[in-house]
């Protein structure tokens, strides 16, 4: 049968062309076309190491290296004609060689399958956009500490189940973030060392027959280890769903924080002022300020969740070594960088420019009986067993609740009803900073201890 002038390069067994909805439906190129850089880097790097197993000469080796800078600036410049036909970014680089340098571009792929190809490209991706995360954490991290920096003396309540529980430095709640986000950090960077290491040369799924110098090879790239296993390094996506796991570990934080900041900046709470340019407006409703930053980020979190849960079930059943269900891999991957990125970019220009309304805060965290907890641990300093004091101090607050007043509109006649023990000194247990300072063990919200926490991250 006569052979299309558009056939494949592995049409050599094939007596039918592919069907024309089958190339649509399997081609990866509209999205791994992504990947052409570290495509062309990695083929660089193995034309190198096929000149050093003298599979090709020094003269083929040069042009074929020249030929893929070449193509690389043609795809950067817009210039690249991409075809369906190409199936994926490997294809499509080897066919604009071939254009650019004739017959000589079939050689690159002497030895290399596009198993361990996209292997590699995949983990030198991951690898580049590990580490542009890792800074844009740092950035956020950065913001966070200097609003906590700045506002030390600002007091608001702290929750538990949204309901007001002990008095906190604004401060306190800031640097609550910054260790969620440092522990993100880690988390990249500890799934960034199983990135790092090298497939390139697995072949198939067998290896290659050719005396390829892995080592020599990895190092070239960047790489500080080779895989040990040429059936696990072509069939591995663990660093991808490490990756994923991270980054929605990542976005759980950040929904958390969108949250509060949707709940904080309502007239309900109205302890946050989102800046105007982070912020929409209603169509109809002329006086709604609309926190829409903060609502996508949270609804983007599931999004990248999704992803996770998509690439474990697409590896749950695979046998070894590759299969095509693993080119799902990449718009998970892809997407999930993507939304990442931007939700820390704008999330960290957007704390930049928010305010907090002093005055809304210290009114909310000077009732709702915040100190109750005060007032019990002043019973049990005075010898009282703390579960009595917690019945004691329970009844004293349905009282308040009853006569519609706070602890601190309670005055010592009326406590003392309650427990002889209540003294002239309770005085120092109804008072908001008090309360802080009292908290001066590690990692606690007194003044003291939030700056040297702070001390801490910026010496770091």
């Amino acid at each position: 049968m006569k052979k299309s002038p558009n056939k494949k390069m592995w049409s050599g067994r094939f007596t039918q062309e592919t069907h024309r909805r089958v190339e649509t439906f399997t081609a990866s190129l509209p999205f791994d076309r992504r990947l052409y850089a570290q495509d062309i880097v990695g083929s660089i790097a193995w034309t190198r190491a096929l000149f050093q197993a003298k599979v090709l000469t020094k003269e083929e080796a040069d042009q074929i290296t020249e030929g893929l800078k070449t193509v690389k600036k043609t795809i950067e410049d817009g210039r690249a004609s991409f075809s369906e036909q190409d199936e994926d970014i490997h294809m499509a680089v080897e066919r604009l060689l071939t254009e650019k340098i004739g017959e000589l571009g079939g050689k690159l792929h002497t030895g290399r399958s596009r198993n361990d190809q996209v292997a590699l490209d995949l983990r030198l991706y991951l690898r580049d956009e590990m580490k542009h995360i890792i800074e844009a954490i740092k950035d956020l991290q950065a913001v966070f500490v200097a609003k906590a920096k700045s506002h030390i003396d600002v007091i608001l309540p702290g929750y538990t189940h949204l309901q007001k529980a002990q008095p906190i430095r604004y401060a306190h709640y800031l640097l609550a973030y910054y260790e969620m986000l440092d522990r993100d950090r880690q988390r990249f960077l500890d799934g960034f060392q199983r990135v790092n290491v090298m497939p390139l040369g697995s072949g198939a799924l067998a290896g290659t027959n050719y005396p390829i110098d892995r080592e020599a090879l990895a190092e070239a790239l960047g790489f500080p280890s080779v895989t040990q296993n040429s059936l696990d390094a072509v069939s591995d996506r663990d660093g991808a769903i490490e990756f994923l796991a991270a980054a929605s570990t990542l976005m759980m934080h950040l929904s958390r924080f969108c949250e509060e900041l949707v709940l904080w900046s309502t007239d309900e709470f109205g302890f946050l002022e989102l800046p105007d340019a982070f912020c929409t407006g209603s169509s109809l409703m002329p006086q709604k300020k609309n926190p829409d930053v903060p609502e996508l980020i949270r609804a983007k979190t599931g999004r990248v969740y999704g992803h996770l849960m998509a690439l474990l079930t697409v590896m749950k059943g695979l046998p070894l070594a590759y299969n095509r269900d693993l080119q799902e891999d990449k718009e998970a991957v892809f997407d999930s960088v993507d939304t990442v990125k931007a939700s820390l970019s704008i999330l960290t220009e957007m704390i930049q420019g928010m305010t907090v309304r002093r005055k809304a805060a210290a009114r909310a965290a000077e009732n709702g009986f915040l100190l109750a907890t005060e007032v019990a641990d002043y019973l049990v300093e005075k010898g009282l067993p703390f579960r009595q004091a917690h019945e004691v101090v329970g009844r004293i607050v349905r009282y308040c609740l009853d006569q519609q007043r706070d602890l601190t509109q309670v005055s010592l006649k009326e406590l003392q009803k309650f427990s002889s023990l209540f003294q002239k000194d309770i005085i120092g247990y109804l008072n908001l900073e008090a309360s802080l300072e009292r908290k001066q063990q590690t990692g606690a919200t007194a003044k003291n201890r939030v700056l040297e926490r702070i001390r801490q991250i910026e010496e770091k």
